[in-house]
């Protein structure tokens, strides 16, 4: 069937609009001029006249004026992107403090116990082992354990910290940690068991982060992608308040959608849990507004052309 124009009404509003409707699909929907609602128009199978009203005009009594429903999709979205942008700036703001918190001097604590494998299969303290700390500074600390098998090291700065323990006739043990104000892997109350041999017993990574600077690096990256997302969000908010457009819609909830995915490649899921689970959530809101926008925009014909009759 040709391309033909009709005269509908926006449910919504009342407006009276034309629209030019394709071959199919069966049902085509239109952009209200008014109120930007979409408009359902179900295309003609048979030519006209098709009803009973269209021969013998006047004989039916009007309709009364179309009623807005109570509720809209279109503040639903709104809604939810104003979500997405709270959630993720705070968030984003959230990461920036952390950041200038580890970045700030101080210094920590670190200790732990050494024991050593017995014949009998028992452990005792292991006195006479050599614990070697590199701080993140690339300087050694050098501590002989005494008969208690208890090590400290102190006024450790910030950042990555690397534990070697050895004992004459015992394989050694190596520990990869991280400390700071915001993220402490590890640092204190270590328990380190070395057994008879010789070689590396085990090598024990507490964290991804080897130093400061690639810590605070994912967490800077964090911060500027939850602000991404923020502002494409807030500007979706905005453009889906003044005018509905489903397209805009679809690209902010996508964003608060793949806001998770990037803390959890920056390996910020395990630092900073709440934060990635309460991303999680806006993931959800995310991929309800996604949903429903790429319906709408599915379903959404062209736009009525100005010239029209």
């Amino acid at each position: 069937m040709a391309a033909s124009p009709v005269a509908v009404r926006c449910p919504t509003c009342g407006q009276e609009l034309r629209a030019v409707l394709a071959a199919g699909p069966p049902t085509q929907w239109f952009p209200c001029p008014r109120c930007h609602a979409a408009v359902p128009v179900v295309v003609p199978r048979d030519p006209p006249p098709l009803f009973s009203w269209e021969v013998l005009p006047g004989l039916y009594p009007l309709l009364p004026a179309p009623r807005p429903p109570r509720w809209r999709i279109r503040r639903v979205v709104a809604v939810a992107l104003a979500v997405i942008t709270v959630v993720t700036a705070g968030f984003g703001g959230l990461l920036a403090f952390y950041g200038f918190s580890a970045a700030a001097p101080t210094s920590f604590v670190v200790d732990g116990e050494v024991r050593v494998v017995t014949p009998l299969n028992t452990t005792a303290p292991g006195t006479g082992a050599v614990v070697v700390l590199v701080d993140d500074n690339n300087h050694s600390h050098r501590v002989v354990v005494g008969s208690t098998g208890e090590f400290t090291f102190s006024s450790i700065p910030a950042g990555g910290i690397v534990l070697n323990i050895t004992r004459a006739g015992y394989a050694s043990v190596t520990i990869d940690s991280f400390v700071s104000s915001v993220y402490d892997a590890g640092s204190t109350g270590f328990v380190v068991v070395l057994p008879p041999g010789n070689g590396v017993a085990a090598v024990n990574d507490y964290t991804q982060f080897t130093d400061l600077e690639s810590f605070l690096a994912s967490v800077g990256g964090g911060a500027v992608v939850l602000g991404l997302v923020a502002l494409v969000a807030g500007f979706a908010t905005v453009a889906t308040v003044r005018a509905d457009r489903p397209a805009l819609g679809v690209v902010g909830g996508g964003a608060g959608l793949l806001s998770p995915v990037a803390i959890h490649f920056l390996a910020l899921d395990t630092v900073f849990p709440v934060v990635f689970f309460s991303l999680a959530g806006v993931s959800a809101v995310g991929a309800f507004v996604v949903a429903l926008r790429a319906v709408e925009l599915a379903q959404t014909g062209p736009a009525v052309p100005p010239d029209l009759p």
